[in-house]
């Protein structure tokens, strides 16, 4: 009996140790072990309950089903495996966590980065439309605050027609839809239209979501795209000049 009581007790104690492992690299609560032996090295994290981040607690996120999780799962690693353990070592990407219901202040958002910590929070409920497409974006997004330096908003900006002007910040527009233009005139999407670094993320994002012969179209029939595709792909080359899009 004394055996079997100290099995019980190593398998009731290692739970919390694990848990305590993750918080203390990432600063994030509740999370369990999804996936942690990836090819490219990336360690995948789940919600086991909700929780909350932030001084205020504002950052807020929910455990998600199960069923869900690992349907999802599958549609993220197959997108983040376009990534060699290389270049997310140079972005600085090393955590995933998988949770459903993302917020920021009441705001529902696909994705939170932090470089810091080497971690991308990602929603696995956001708009199934979208949904492959906005896990590239979010990674810009990583990319842009460990290598803000590259990142020119006033160079960016001069690609615009003069007349346009973006919002002070993402959250103080309207325009937030996700939807590829027909005619894109110089913007992917209406979200574009936001703030540089969120136009320059969806840049990213169309650059390696979209096959190379609609990418080369866009080149040919929208010069101001063109200049943008060519400033992040110079960009990205000075992280890393093997990636290719």
């Amino acid at each position: 009996m004394s055996i079997i009581r100290a099995i019980l007790l190593s398998i009731i104690l290692i739970i919390p140790v694990k848990a305590n492992t993750i918080y203390n690299l990432i600063k994030i609560p509740n999370l369990e072990i999804y996936e942690i032996n990836t090819k490219n090295k990336l360690k995948y994290f789940y919600a086991a309950r909700p929780f909350g981040l932030g001084t205020q607690k504002n950052i807020v996120c929910s455990n998600p089903n199960k069923k869900d999780l690992k349907i999802k799962y599958k549609i993220i690693h197959k997108n983040l495996n376009r990534y060699s353990y290389d270049y997310l070592k140079k972005i600085n990407l090393k955590y995933i966590v998988l949770c459903e219901n993302l917020s920021i202040s009441e705001l529902y958002t696909a994705g939170i980065p932090d470089n810091i910590m080497k971690t991308l929070i990602l929603d696995i409920k956001f708009n199934e439309d979208y949904f492959e497409r906005v896990i590239h974006h979010e990674v810009f997004h990583i990319i842009h605050l460990q290598h803000k330096s590259i990142f020119n908003d006033e160079e960016w900006i001069r690609f615009n027609n003069s007349n346009f002007k973006y919002a002070e910040c993402s959250t103080c527009t309207k325009k937030i839809s996700l939807e590829q233009y027909q005619e894109t005139k110089g913007f992917f999407t209406e979200y574009s239209k936001s703030t540089a670094s969120e136009d320059m993320a969806e840049v990213y994002s169309h650059m390696i979501y979209l096959k190379k012969t609609e990418i080369n179209q866009i080149r040919k029939s929208d010069p101001i795209l063109n200049n943008k595709i060519s400033y992040i792909k110079n960009r990205i080359k000075e992280i890393d000049n093997s990636f290719t899009f």
